[in-house]
């Protein structure tokens, strides 16, 4: 089966390949050293855990890839509404989808289960839901050039507030570590509930990160050019993104928790890189069965992510390789493990799929 009407499998594969790790795929490869230990598979498990602090691993790009994806996205679906109901129907659209999100959100990371000074609201399913909004907002409202340029003043404007403003009570900012940037002081000012590092300034960062989405989103519908050319055009920007954000790293440095423009560039660098392939190998070349699972995953990420943070395949998995069995299985016990977890995850959505069960928001 192919994927739904109206979308571009290429993009789906790519999102159910980023929520893939998310389901099993990391354990596989934390499992690794249990096999065979050695500087390469002791590397590859690290790349599964996200930086304590400064730099890139594997497991920093997953966030980030899936906001890109929500902007390309939201050009196809936002497009479509604006023309068959109007720009209003496309708005009361965005406000309804972001205040969903943001409620499962909430309710996802314990809701009021521990009074309401603990709320979260600084989560996964938060995150993306307000960089949607803004990002879809601004899309409904201006046109590509003027969004270049928002996007591009919100990359600066975030550096300029992070750089340069002193932060009250500490001095001069600091991102040598947690704790003397602005983005965390405003956290401890004005987020109420439990604490992040930087969530409401590094909006700016993420709803950047949602338009460069947007711009490949974009390029993708534009007819004018053939498919190769957008591969080209993605792979070319993708390259641009990963050297200037590299440059930009060595003043402004790479760090997740604070989504740093450098880290935007950088992971959206290989976001656009990666789409690339995935369009190419799927609408260029025609090479489809491969991708199948991810697009199980990728037409129901929403959904799988809920189950899996709420069933936890991983432990469920357990009860079919634990006891006698895993002491059997030695080394590759974990290994074992981790293959059920993805069984268990590709069972629930290839199930939805075929039943075309989807979440839409």
């Amino acid at each position: 089966m192919s994927a739904p009407a109206g979308r571009l499998a290429s993009v789906d594969a790519l999102r159910g390949f980023d929520m893939f790790w998310i389901i099993g795929g990391d354990y596989l490869f934390r499992s690794l050293p249990n096999i065979h230990q050695s500087s390469f598979t002791l590397w590859l498990a690290a790349q599964m855990e996200h930086c304590d602090w400064a730099g890139l691993h594997f497991y920093d790009l997953i966030f980030p890839l899936f906001v890109f994806l929500v902007g390309v996205s939201l050009v196809f679906s936002l497009t479509n509404t604006i023309a068959r109901e109007g720009r209003r129907a496309a708005l009361k659209r965005v406000a309804f989808r972001s205040a969903v999100l943001f409620l499962l959100g909430i309710i996802y990371t314990g809701g009021i289960a521990n009074g309401f000074q603990n709320v979260y609201l600084a989560g996964v399913l938060h995150r993306i839901a307000v960089a949607y909004f803004f990002a879809a907002i601004l899309f409904c409202f201006f046109r590509p050039r003027s969004l270049a340029v928002i996007c591009l003043a919100l990359l600066v404007g975030y550096w300029a507030l992070m750089s340069l403003v002193p932060v009250p009570g500490l001095g001069p900012p600091s991102l040598e570590g947690p704790g003397r940037n602005l983005a965390h002081y405003l956290d401890e000012r004005f987020l109420p509930g439990q604490k992040f590092e930087g969530t409401l300034l590094s909006t700016m960062a993420a709803v950047a990160n949602c338009l460069l989405g947007v711009f490949a989103g974009l390029l993708l519908r534009d007819a004018t050019l053939s498919e190769r050319q957008k591969t080209a055009w993605l792979s070319g920007a993708g390259i641009a993104g990963v050297v200037i954000g590299l440059v930009w790293s060595l003043q402004f440095p790479i760090i997740k928790l604070l989504w740093t423009s450098s880290y935007v560039l950088v992971t959206c660098g290989i976001s656009a890189l990666l789409l690339a392939l995935f369009f190419q190998i799927i609408e260029v070349w025609q090479l489809r069965s491969w991708a199948q699972p991810f697009i199980w995953i990728g037409t129901n990420a929403i959904t799988i992510y809920l189950v899996a943070g709420i069933v936890n395949f991983h432990r469920l998995a357990l009860r079919f390789t634990g006891g006698n069995i895993r002491i059997f299985l030695g080394h590759y016990a974990d290994f074992v493990q981790a293959l059920v977890t993805i069984a268990l995850g590709l069972l629930l959505v290839r199930y939805l799929y075929r039943r075309q069960i989807f979440l839409r928001l």
